[in-house]
């Protein structure tokens, strides 16, 4: 905005510049040549008079300002009065009213600003007639033709300007909405990441720790020795959520990421926190992993392989559930499997079990996997079937080796 408005302001101050001293050398060169010529003249004293009056009238219009308020307006009509009565007097002052010309179509509008070029037109030419003493065709045809030209390229400019000016103000307000649509989009797509991020890893260790707890409150008469187990479990898994808690107030990294072992040892780490004496996790690789893997590609693939635990705990009802890492030239693919109760992917009730049942409802669970797949150019693979178990494949792009 700044590049374009700023030249506009500039050159429109030029062009007041050059036009107002246009019109005080007009001035005082009519005035000398009516000196030089009538100093004796019995309307002498009255030219100079309206000389210095028009001169002190025209200093005072820059103060007025250019819109037709009735002050401008009075201005305007005195200044023109003026000049008439000087053209009246001394013809020689007729080339005044080029500057006029600038200054009328500056003040008023154009429905009112030409009539009056015309009006000063015809005045210039019958003064410069009067003058010559005889039809000169040069005179009679000339002032009307410089008047016509200036006019057209002054409204043509100022129509040009205000159409400027309007996709000006257009191209602004379409900054300002694109910004803020922005800045909206930045905030929700900040705000799913945040909850992805809670789902996957606060919420789920909340979620084993009133398991847990559960489960002890129930063996506290019966089994104290195993209540005080599930207690010391959740305790751990207490400690090991303040600990994500505390990695989102700094960069939002997982906290086994953030311990330096790489994206396998947090995954066995995942692993064994996930065993219990009812599920059992084991984690295997295949093919070279490249050190080191993008920060993104390891945060999503962890972030994965918890909320499908996660899942595998809360519904599948498996023994025995595997993390699979394979790294292949142009992928890597993280696979977990359970042998669990499946569910059919072509049922609504299959479908409900695939967006996680309850974490679903949290807006979570399968949803968010997809989402940081998406936000990777990865792909998701689901498939199981009553009875067979579940095996989900989540395979993320890498640049070539």
């Amino acid at each position: 905005m700044k590049a374009v408005a700023v030249p506009e302001r500039d050159d429109a101050r030029a062009l007041t510049v050059v036009m107002h001293t246009a019109f005080f050398v007009l001035l005082s060169a009519s005035l000398a040549r009516y000196l030089a010529r009538h100093a004796d003249g019995p309307h002498t004293p009255w030219v100079i008079a309206l000389s210095v009056l028009l001169a002190v009238l025209y200093v005072l219009g820059p103060a007025l300002g250019t819109r037709p308020t009735p002050r401008r307006l009075t201005w305007l009509g005195l200044v023109v009065d003026g000049w008439a009565l000087l053209v009246v007097l001394a013809p020689s002052f007729a080339w005044c009213a080029v500057p006029l010309f600038y200054t009328g179509l500056r003040t008023l509008p154009a429905r009112a600003a030409i009539p009056l070029v015309a009006l000063l037109t015809a005045l210039a030419v019958a003064a410069q007639l009067s003058l010559a003493g005889w039809p000169d065709p040069n005179l009679l045809l000339a002032p009307p033709a410089v008047a016509a030209v200036a006019t057209t390229v002054f409204v043509v400019m100022q129509r040009q300007a205000g159409r400027q000016d309007a996709l000006i103000d257009d191209l602004v307000r379409t900054r300002r909405t694109l910004a803020a649509t922005e800045r909206r989009e930045g905030t929700l797509a900040e705000r799913e990441r945040l909850a992805r991020e809670i789902h996957d890893t606060l919420a789920q260790g909340l979620s084993s720790q009133r398991m847990l707890l559960q489960a002890a409150d129930r063996l506290w008469e019966t089994a104290p020795g195993t209540a005080r187990d599930h207690v010391r479990t959740a305790a751990a898994i207490a400690e090991r959520s303040l600990a994500e808690a505390r990695r989102f107030v700094h960069d939002l990294t997982p906290a086994d990421l953030a311990e330096g072992g790489g994206l396998l040892q947090a995954l066995h780490a995942v692993a064994e926190r996930e065993t219990t004496a009812a599920l059992t996790v084991r984690v295997h690789a295949e093919g070279s992993l490249p050190r080191p893997l993008p920060a993104p590609v390891e945060s999503a693939l962890l972030r994965i392989a918890q909320g499908a635990l996660a899942n595998v705990r809360e519904h599948a009802a498996a023994g025995t559930a595997t993390l699979t890492l394979t790294c292949l030239d142009d992928q890597i693919v993280l696979d977990v499997t359970d042998d669990g109760r499946g569910f059919d992917p072509g049922t609504a009730a299959a479908r409900t079990a695939a967006s996680c049942g309850a974490a679903e409802r949290r807006g979570h669970g399968l949803p968010a996997i997809r989402a940081r797949l998406r936000q990777l150019g990865g792909t998701l693979t689901l498939e199981s079937a009553p009875g067979e178990g579940t095996a989900l494949s989540a395979a993320i792009p890498l640049e070539p080796r």
